[in-house]
């Protein structure tokens, strides 16, 4: 017996699986290791380490993080941009039919307004510039599908995933345990873990490059072609572990800085991967390569400043 087919003629998954799929799971550990690495900055620089902290702004990250996958997966539907027949990317729920669009729109909402009071209780320990920085995050996730004129379908998609997957979550994650106040460090540090959050999204434009022409999207590769594309990719890819060695010397670790430079390995597998990639599927695998190097560097600064604390 055999259940009910989606639009590839494929087995159609049970409501959790469908739920799964548009909660995007690998991408989370993009949203968890900004938070991550800006604890261990606050920790390797002054000393000072709050895992209540930790926990709460990687939980607001997450919900942040799931509820504009969500709102992506219903608004992209309703513009028509994930048409079953011609998508090459993962599928989408709501466009698959898996799920009905109205309700993806409440759970993206509450999803947002989890995030918003949860994180509330973070504005004791970084004030006023926590809390609008909570609220712009939460208002970048939305805008990022949403409104008239979209950030994905733009091609400064790219440098807004790089500040607030970087930047924004590195620095207000060390702001909050330094005692609201940032550093040098820190914000090296944002812009090291942004540079391959940022690549994630050259990959998927540029397999999506075709497609979003034909919507209208005015994407990076769109606007500049895919040669550029390839380009910006590299220099992301390499950026990342050269930022995150200058982050591990300005704290000031001994030798140990030099452990962040063995991403540039990956970096230049990458790259050579990306020249060489012209299919769907390819550049699926390339994405979650990408995604994954992401991890790895920050788990290389991470340990390149915890080695030698004492």
């Amino acid at each position: 017996m055999t259940g009910p087919t989606g639009s590839d003629g494929g087995s159609r998954p049970g409501a959790p699986a469908a739920w799964l799929l548009a909660a995007r799971p690998k991408t989370l550990p993009v949203a968890i290791v900004p938070v991550l690495v800006g604890t261990v900055v606050a920790y390797a620089e002054i000393g000072v380490m709050s895992l209540q902290v930790a926990l709460i702004a990687g939980l607001c990250a997450l919900l942040i993080q799931v509820a504009t996958n969500l709102h992506n997966d219903v608004a992209d539907f309703r513009k028509g941009a994930d048409d079953p027949a011609t998508r090459i990317g993962p599928q989408r729920a709501t466009s698959e039919g898996w799920l009905d669009p109205a309700t993806v729109q409440r759970a993206s909402v509450a999803t947002f307004l989890a995030a918003f009071f949860i994180g509330l209780y973070l504005v004791r320990f970084g004030g006023l510039a926590i809390f609008v920085v909570g609220v712009v995050s939460i208002l970048a996730g939305y805008a990022y599908s949403g409104g008239p004129r979209p950030i994905s379908h733009t091609c400064l998609g790219e440098l807004v995933v790089w500040v607030f997957f970087g930047l924004v979550a590195v620095g207000g994650t060390y702001f909050l345990h330094a005692g609201a106040r940032l550093s040098v460090a820190a914000v090296l540090a944002g812009a090291a873990v942004g540079m391959p959050a940022a690549a994630v999204l050259v990959v998927n434009n540029t397999r999506d490059v075709e497609a979003d022409r034909r919507n209208g999207r005015r994407t990076f590769p769109v606007v500049f072609g895919t040669a550029m594309s390839r380009r910006q990719y590299a220099a992301f890819v390499a950026a990342g572990p050269i930022l995150a060695f200058v982050t591990a010397l300005s704290v000031g670790v001994g030798a140990w800085p030099w452990l962040c430079l063995a991403g540039l390995f990956r970096s230049v597998s990458l790259a050579r991967q990306f020249y060489r990639t012209d299919d769907g599927p390819g550049f699926n695998r390339l994405l979650a390569l990408t995604a994954r190097s992401g991890v790895e560097l920050g788990a290389l600064l991470a340990l390149s400043l915890l080695a030698s604390w004492p």
